[in-house]
């Protein structure tokens, strides 16, 4: 059974993904991984979501304000085991949902140009690509999405 937890990203299941998610980058990003590691901080963040089947966290997802029509979506992760099954897709609606109830308006979001995977997701659901944002000004592989959420 698949349920959802809101929370902060100083849950211990949360930090727990966020290690493998952060191991899972550093491989993905090669080179770039510091820099884009700096942007990552979980600590910060207090609207994070954690996925779980039958009482095990699968995926997590979060988001901080940006601005005050917009949020960032942060910190997406499923376990490789649970990839495909619909998981990331229903913490992403869940975390607009809650931005909704926050009165936002607009999700924004970056990822790597090699998270193939999460660049299709995100397509899916109605993200459009964007010019890059904040420290991603200028960040060739950076590709940064935008979807209004109301």
């Amino acid at each position: 059974m698949i349920s959802l937890k809101r929370t902060t990203s100083d849950n211990k299941d949360f930090e727990k993904l966020v290690v493998q998610l952060d191991a899972y980058l550093r491989v993905l990003d090669g080179d770039d991984h510091a820099f884009y590691a700096q942007f990552n901080k979980s600590s910060l963040l207090k609207n994070a979501l954690i996925c779980y089947e039958n009482e095990i966290a699968i995926g997590i997802g979060a988001y901080k304000e940006y601005d005050s029509e917009t949020v960032e979506i942060k910190r997406m992760f499923t376990l490789p085991e649970y990839r495909g099954k619909g998981v990331a897709k229903t913490i992403l609606s869940e975390l607009e949902n809650w931005a909704k109830e926050e009165k936002y308006i607009v999700s924004i979001l970056e990822t790597g140009f090699m998270q193939k995977d999460a660049i299709h997701l995100y397509k899916k659901v109605g993200y459009k690509v964007t010019e890059n944002f904040g420290q991603y000004i200028g960040v060739e592989n950076s590709i940064c999405m935008k979807k209004n959420i109301i």
